[in-house]
This record gives structure tokens, C-alpha cells and sequence, in this order.
């Protein structure tokens, strides 16, 4: 997996300066990104501040245990009806 160079807080930091008036192109350049990094950001971040980038965060990662919770169960599922419908 790809490791992440900016956190959450240097992201909402690049989009409050692009806010603020700076041209995005000069603010790609600085940071070493891309436009569509900078619109990506935008498009997830946009009017969030670092505590709501956070909170974000954490939700995407307890859905994600929460989704492979329920393959589990599912599969755990699906092997039992089979034993099942085999047995009898």
C-alpha cells in the first residue's frame, strides 16, 4: 500500500491557502502534487476542519472492520447452509 505524505491537518492546510486566494497551480507546484490531488482533496475535504478530518477518519476505519465483520459472518453463513443442504 501506498504510504501517505500529507496527514489530514497539512491537507486542510494547502486547501484553506487555495481559499484564501493563492492559484492552485503555484500550490500544487510548492507542495509537489497534482491538480487532481488538490481537486480529490477538495472534492473529500472541502469545508472540514482538522477535528471534523479526523472524526472522518476514524468512521471510514470502523466501517471498514464493520464490512469485514459481515463477509466473515456471511461466509460463515453460506458454509453452514452448504454442510447443511449436504447433509441432508
Amino acid at each position: 500500500m501506498k504510504r501517505k505524505q500529507f496527514s489530514e491537518e497539512q491537507i486542510i492546510g494547502i486547501l484553506k491557502e487555495a481559499e484564501a486566494g493563492a492559484v492552485v497551480t503555484d500550490l500544487c507546484r510548492r507542495h509537489g502534487m497534482s491538480s487532481a490531488t488538490y481537486y480529490a482533496w477538495k472534492a473529500k475535504f472541502g469545508g472540514l476542519e482538522v477535528s471534523d478530518a479526523k472524526r472522518l477518519r476514524a468512521l471510514e476505519e470502523e466501517n471498514g472492520r464493520l464490512k469485514r465483520l459481515l463477509a466473515d459472518t456471511m461466509l460463515d453463513n453460506a458454509g453452514l447452509k452448504d454442510l447443511l443442504s449436504k447433509k441432508w
